[in-house]
């Protein structure tokens, strides 16, 4: 009888066994899903969470007399840019965005230097991009492409985690071989820390190839493209851009600026707007949604995001750098306001981003000519090629 039930019980606790591997087996599968269900196990969980983990851009922009033309297409097309990356999602969230500008080849600049400034390092506010990108100016000078890259792989800090998307967009249209400092050995020591160089050709793709600008993506495993730099960027109307800019006007008001640079930074704000509507409403729109992205970040100066970090204590702010519609309120008042003034952002963001999912399914529909030969387009081919190996998926 004791044998019996012995047998038994090792029966039970195998077939319990058999049950949890089956159960294991099945929620860890990986090689036999079909298509739909692969998308489903890296489609982003959460629009807004993120992950700590970093995309890291280095922009090199050749601004010699010739480049009036990459110039432009660099800040009409900024806005259309970020918005892709701002769909870039892991399966467990988000990561951050953080892009560093230099300008290249002005002879403007000083020889020593290698006619080569930092414009901007890596940064988090697109705000302050958006700026240093108008106030570029061209004038001819030598461009140094190995000289750059050198430069920005010293000064920039860049990012030991190998999780991390780290590239390097070089864009001119001189021989890539000139200067000192030769092109092959940057182009191997940014390998040598996992950054990717993508180099853009402002001219014939042959041209470009016997320049040695392939070459030069080739060594880390880069895209090499060209561009037609002289390109004017087409913006397409949609019947939803008037909706979306009036919403963007009321997302400012969301913004509660403290601190010493919060009035100076909502200035900015609506100045950089401003610089996206010169183009066009439609470019306009652009800004507007990546404003409502998570990639928009002002917790520097504006106390709704500021309210989202951390290490955020409001009672340590005084009363002097809060606005005058908070001043001389209570600490649970003031949390009531910057609370209040979350949920109406929120509220504001979601309606942007209805009305763009209309509005990108109209533009699709008109839109007769494909971007292609233009930098934004070279810039996010390369960046979901390069995404994937970094388990990166696209998902707006």
């Amino acid at each position: 009888m004791k044998k019996r039930n012995l047998i038994l019980t090792h029966m039970a606790c195998l077939a319990f066994i058999i049950s949890v591997s089956a159960s294991c087996s099945v929620e860890g599968k990986t090689g036999t899903e079909k298509p739909e269900e692969v998308s489903q196990t890296v489609a982003v969980s959460d629009n807004t969470k993120t992950t700590g983990r970093k995309i890291r851009i280095a922009l090199l922009l050749d601004t010699s007399n010739s480049m009036d033309g990459l110039i432009e297409q660099a800040k009409s097309q900024l806005w259309s840019i970020v918005n892709e990356l701002a769909a870039a999602g892991y399966q467990d969230g988000r990561p951050s965005l953080e892009i560093a500008l230099y300008e290249y080849g002005n002879s403007r600049l000083s020889q020593s230097s290698g006619y080569i400034r930092q414009v901007l390092p890596f940064n988090e506010d697109l705000d302050d991009l958006s700026e240093k990108l108008f106030e570029l100016r061209t004038s001819g000078g030598d461009e140094y492409c190995g000289y750059v890259i050198k430069t920005s792989l010293t000064q920039l800090t860049w990012s030991g985690n190998q999780d991390d998307l780290q590239m390097i967009f070089i864009a001119g249209n001189e021989p890539f071989n000139q200067g000192e400092i030769p092109f092959r050995e940057s182009c191997l020591e940014a390998k040598g820390k996992g950054i990717t160089v993508n180099t853009i050709f402002c001219g014939d793709y042959q041209n470009g190839i016997h320049t040695f600008w392939k070459e030069g993506a080739d060594l880390t495993g880069g895209n090499y493209m060209n561009i037609d730099h002289n390109r004017k960027t087409v913006f397409i109307q949609s019947p939803y851009d008037q909706q979306i800019n009036q919403l963007n006007s009321s997302l400012n008001q969301t913004y509660v600026g403290y601190g010493r640079s919060g009035e100076l930074k909502k200035e900015k704000q609506l100045a950089e707007d401003s610089k996206a509507s010169s183009y066009s409403e439609a470019n306009s729109v652009k800004r507007a949604v990546s404003k409502s992205s998570h990639l928009y970040k002002n917790s520097s100066w504006d106390l709704v995001d500021a309210s989202e970090e951390k290490d955020f204590d409001l009672s340590k702010i005084n009363d002097e750098e809060l606005p005058q519609e908070m001043k001389g309120k209570n600490i649970e008042e003031k949390k009531k306001y910057i609370e209040s003034k979350k949920q109406e952002r929120e509220k504001i963001k979601s309606d942007i981003k209805e009305l763009n999912n209309k509005r990108e399914a109209y533009v699709k529909e008109q839109q007769k000519n494909t971007s292609e030969g233009s930098l934004d387009d070279a810039m996010i081919k390369s960046i979901k090629e390069q995404a994937v190996k970094k388990n990166l998926s696209f998902e707006k």
